[in-house]
């Protein structure tokens, strides 16, 4: 392996090694020999691994920060943000929370504002991915090559293309590779799964999906971009078009931003809860490394206004297996999967990620049957038993350790990502396409195929 691929593990070498030779001075040379026990212990400096966050809006602070410094076993060193007054609110959250836990002040927290800059800070040994979905697979990709493990938020990607060369990017360099998917890491979603797959509901014929909406808003004036936001740099390969605020961020708080807004930046709520409803349905279809043979639908997109993702949609695919699959912001937001014998219904039930989500039909229940029996079923020990995942950021970090698989890899990521864009260029074609899963091309189809990448904005590009 390169020396990149191996800093981590470098540095973690020598400071076991340092601390060994500490002890035995401590011991040997007169010293007294009772030590913290955090110098030895599964929680000392050497066996902590080092995280750095790169983007630290509202999902990092409410979601991926948290989720990674409520572990002894973790750091949080290093944040980066192009808008410097997140950058620095960034640190203050972090030093806050560790002097708080620590009862002592601390400010161990570096600040960046170029992602490249603190890739190649070598004790560092993992990144937290934050950002709006067009940097996804860029920094990723970046970030494995640096030799750095990555958790990294849903979407996988903007566009299929991008999402590919993501995963063979992480498969050729060996990195642990977190997708945000923590539906997976939530026991309702694995064992409707589970049940699906041991056949509590006879043979899967139908899932059905319900998505929360976005509403459309006005158009907006040009605004001066503040002086504290690298808006080029915001703006990544995506093209060059004048700064307003609803189209970035908040400049002032943490809410919902206006970018997950536009089609620039996203695909809309088909990607954003989409990418973890047909995750967890591809779960329990045992479909995660293939996708939808064909895909029809219909949505409508807003008229005017700055705002341009989908609003109502219904679309539908069907599986070399034969189970239709049906996708629409008109049903109960969580999965329905529907059998010959029955029915199970999964979903988050009446959380929400944050409060300032988008309106939504909440489903009541997070888990739910055609008869309670189904979902009282015991899974024996001779049956089909899913990956289990006690807290999503939690299993990264093991797997950090351990080298073994997250419970959401890169490449299942990308499939169920894809199958959302798939659905997503089926909204804006209005028509059926067909799709090969094994070459990621559409069949017959030079329109389509089209849409599989964007031009991408120099210097911002991915590699090759």
């Amino acid at each position: 392996m390169s020396e990149e691929k191996n800093s981590g593990v470098c540095r973690r070498s020598f400071l076991e090694t340092s601390t060994k030779v500490a002890a035995a001075t401590l011991v040997f040379g007169g010293f007294p020999t009772i030590v913290p026990a955090s110098v030895f212990g599964k929680n000392a400096p050497s066996n902590r691994i080092n995280i750095g966050a790169i983007g630290t809006g509202r999902i990092s602070r409410i979601h991926d920060m948290p989720g990674v410094w409520q572990y002894d076993q973790a750091q949080i060193m290093a944040v980066c943000d192009v808008d410097t007054r997140r950058a620095e609110e960034g640190k203050q959250l972090v030093n806050e929370y560790y002097t708080k836990k620590n009862g002592k002040p601390f400010d161990g927290v570096k600040v960046y504002h170029d992602y490249q800059a603190l890739l190649q800070n070598k004790d560092i040994d993992g990144v937290l991915i934050s950002t709006p979905d067009h940097w996804h697979a860029l920094i990723g990709m970046a970030a494995v090559r640096a030799g750095k493990d990555v958790y990294c938020q849903k979407p996988t990607s903007l566009t299929i293309a991008e999402g590919r060369a993501l995963s063979d990017a992480v498969k050729s360099t060996g990195r642990i590779f977190q997708i945000g998917s923590q539906q997976r890491s939530s026991t309702q979603f694995r064992y409707a799964a589970e049940l699906v797959r041991n056949g509590r509901i006879g043979t899967l014929k139908t899932v059905s999906i319900g998505l929360p909406g976005d509403p459309s808003g006005e158009e907006e004036v040009a605004m001066p971009v503040p002086t504290n936001l690298n808006y080029d740099r915001w703006l990544g390969s995506t093209p060059e078009v004048y700064y307003t605020e609803k189209r970035v961020h908040p400049q002032q708080g943490y809410d919902r931003p206006g970018w997950l807004r536009c089609e620039q930046f996203g695909a809309g709520m088909i990607t954003g809860w989409g990418s973890h409803h047909v995750d967890c349905a591809h779960w329990a279809m045992n479909t995660e490394h293939t996708g939808p043979v064909e895909v029809w639908g219909s949505a409508e997109f807003p008229k005017k206004g700055l705002w341009d993702v989908h609003g109502p949609f219904k679309t539908e695919g069907r599986y070399a297996n034969g189970v239709h699959m049906i996708i629409s912001d008109s049903l109960p937001n969580g999965i329905k999967f529907e059998g010959t014998e029955g029915w199970i219904f999964v979903s988050r039930g009446d959380a929400k990620a944050t409060s300032s989500d988008p309106v939504s039909l909440q489903a009541a229940k997070a888990l739910d049957a055609s008869d309670p029996k189904i979902i009282q079923s015991v899974i024996g020990p001779n049956e089909i038993h899913l990956y289990e995942s006690k807290e999503h950021h939690g299993n990264w970090l093991e797997c950090i350790k351990s080298r073994k698989q997250p419970i959401a890899p890169v490449e299942v990521g990308h499939r169920s990502c894809s199958t959302c864009l798939i659905h997503h260029i089926v909204m804006k074609l209005n028509r059926k396409v067909y799709w090969d899963s094994a070459k990621e091309q559409f069949v017959n189809d030079a329109e389509a195929n089209r849409l599989l990448s964007r031009p991408q904005r120099k210097p911002y590009t991915l590699p090759g």
